[in-house]
């Protein structure tokens, strides 16, 4: 094997065969970087900060993990590790579906830099793994693999675009000084320019009558989930279709 041939970090073993104990784990090393990250954003933990933070050098931490990005992986697979799919797949979809939503959002927001993480290829860590299970087994007594890839990524496309959207603003704000309501207050000046102009119709249909953008983030995020499942639900067997209310 070549030293450009690349290696998973899940296929390097964490401690060698021979010689002595090593003096930290990965989960200690994924750990620190993760609190670094959380505190700071994902930029702050570098292969040095992290080193200095557990007590060794940066050349020490290689031995550990080769490289910044397998650290990125390790801690990705680490907050996945989160969202609880004890119990899934439990026969009923919807509410599968809406607690898998729902935990994924309560991890990206605990770990906002999850956000900037940016991955071509998919991970195949053990939390990973696990969700591919428990999350496509959900589904797949219902509908074709391909089918079910796609309907996934669908359900995931809304919650991350959501929350992506959800730390921005949260960023915008803090770096304002204001908060979300004292912004509205300060822009309505314009909005009501906009309105008295005649001009933008659909802009005032949506200033004057839409009832989402008051809502909480929270009943906002459930209630584009609810239309993302009922999206779900159209693709399923006629008798699997349970409607929200059932």
């Amino acid at each position: 094997m070549t030293e450009t041939e690349y290696v998973s970090i899940w296929m390097r073993p964490e401690r060698p065969a021979f010689g002595p104990k090593p003096a930290y784990s990965r989960t200690q090393i994924t750990e620190t970087a993760i609190r670094i990250s959380d505190a700071e954003g994902l930029e702050a933990a570098t292969m040095r900060r992290v080193a200095a933070e557990i007590g060794t050098g940066a050349m020490s931490l290689y031995r550990y993990v080769p490289s910044r990005d397998d650290l990125v992986e390790l801690m990705a697979d680490r907050v996945m590790g989160e969202i609880d799919v004890a119990g899934m797949p439990s026969g009923d979809w919807r509410a599968d579906l809406t607690r898998y939503a729902d935990e994924l959002r309560t991890m990206w927001l605990r770990h906002p830099w999850i956000a900037t993480v940016q991955r071509s290829l998919p991970s195949f860590g053990p939390n990973q793994l696990l969700l591919i299970e428990r999350l496509m087994g959900i589904l797949d007594p219902l509908v074709p693999i391909d089918e079910n890839l796609a309907l996934t990524a669908m359900l995931n496309s809304y919650v991350e675009g959501t929350v992506r959207e959800e730390i921005s603003s949260a960023r915008k704000f803090h770096r304002s000084g204001l908060s979300e309501s004292e912004w509205m207050a300060r822009s309505y000046p314009y909005v009501d320019q906009l309105v008295r102009s005649g001009k933008y119709p659909i802009f005032t249909k949506i200033v004057m009558q839409a009832r989402q953008p008051h809502l909480s983030r929270d009943d906002q995020f459930r209630h584009g989930l609810h239309r993302v499942l009922d999206c779900i639900a159209t693709a399923l067997p006629a008798h699997d279709r349970v409607p929200e209310d059932a």
